[in-house]
């Protein structure tokens, strides 16, 4: 919002700096770190006295397991992730179509993993939400922000153009009524199966937000890309006028990953919870798709999909084995994968650091298509 003080840069000429996309993503990044630290302290002294703690594997021993117990550590960490979102893209982001939609789908899958985690630490539910329900919510934020978008003029015909990294035209337009059904399809799919992959991931102190900020990161830059008419040209890339925007999005998700690291750093002093990682998750699908780099995100988020998909290779293996042998075996000791590794004895620390090396690491190969074309 405060870039409609640009247009008083008659007055004081500094003020046309707000007009800079690069600069009001540096200071959304800014300002979500700053935001982070100022709520923090409140809000999980607040978690902690009314007990939001819920179970996750723990192997600290000694003194450090006494001080620090993962049992009774708070969850719904996301909720500081998301006021400080919330209030760095109000304050730094150009209102249009394509942001107003991402923030729609981040505020509503906030609220539904806020439900989610209420159900498990208040109402001692095991499960939280059934699963059906949680794909219901999804559904319906996910037909409410394709037919947004849909019916706006300014990014109906965009989305519905589907890009491949190393190509250089769209390989496929959606079109009628089969089209938008796979249309959909594809976004849901998204907004699903990131969630999930996050989730899964965070299952270690600074594990799942380390990898967020990488991808939040290299995401932002493609915004950027795709919003500039001359370096999307250069690129040979989809230019989607005003994902640009979208850019300070990411820096304020990468600001507010920053300031929730600092107190979710080994030891952790609050999990994200569903409510971070369902919202985080969809915000990183959807946005996939309005920068036209939906593919991409499985190269730039392989940490998350190598999580699921040790899962789905677990349950897998373990079915397969029991209906052939008659006793079901284990590919890994314990999946998600993160758990495999400590199983055989490596420290949290050095897994979460190896972790964050191989989510740089992809991220740098998701960056390296939009030369390769």
């Amino acid at each position: 919002m405060l870039n409609y003080l640009s247009h008083y840069e008659d007055h004081f000429g500094p003020l046309r700096l707000l007009r800079a996309i690069s600069f009001r993503t540096l200071m959304a990044a800014g300002t979500a770190t700053l935001l982070g630290f100022l709520i923090a302290p409140w809000l999980i002294g607040r978690l902690r006295a009314l007990k939001f703690g819920q179970h996750y594997d723990d192997d600290r021993t000694g003194d450090l397991a006494a001080k620090y117990d993962k049992k009774n550590t708070p969850t719904m960490g996301g909720l500081l992730i998301f006021f400080s979102v919330f209030g760095a893209t109000f304050l730094w982001a150009s209102p249009n179509i394509w942001v107003v939609v991402a923030m729609f789908v981040y505020v509503a899958l906030t609220g539904v993993g806020f439900r989610d985690d209420y159900l498990k630490v208040v109402r001692k539910s095991r499960h939280g939400i059934s699963s059906w329900e949680k794909i219901l919510w999804q559904t319906v934020i996910t037909v409410i922000a394709l037919a947004a978008i849909l019916w706006n003029p300014d990014s109906a015909q965009k989305i519905r153009e589907f890009w491949m990294p190393f190509y250089k035209e769209p390989v496929w337009v959606f079109a009628g009524g089969a089209g938008m059904v796979a249309l959909f399809g594809m976004i849901f799919l998204w907004i699903v199966g990131f969630s999930n992959a996050i989730n899964l991931t965070d299952g270690l102190d600074g594990l799942a937000i380390g990898c967020t900020i990488t991808v939040a990161l290299v995401y932002g830059i493609m915004a950027y890309v795709a919003g500039r008419v001359d370096t999307s040209r250069y690129l040979l890339i989809s230019y989607v006028p005003g994902t640009g925007e979208l850019a300070v999005i990411c820096g304020a998700l990468v600001g507010a990953g920053m300031a929730f690291l600092w107190y979710n750093s080994y030891p952790a002093e609050v999990f994200m919870g569903d409510t971070g990682s369902l919202a985080i998750g969809g915000l990183l699908g959807v946005l996939a798709f309005m920068v036209q780099q939906p593919l991409t995100l499985v190269i730039v988020g392989g940490v998350f999909v190598m999580e699921a998909v040790s899962v789905i290779v677990q349950v897998g293996f373990f079915k397969l084995t029991r209906r052939r042998c008659g006793e079901g075996r284990r590919f890994f000791l314990m999946a998600p994968v993160h758990h495999h590794f400590q199983k055989r004895g490596w420290p949290e620390t050095k897994i979460v650091l190896r972790f964050w090396i191989l989510s740089l690491m992809c991220a740098l190969a998701g960056l390296g298509t939009l030369k390769l074309r």
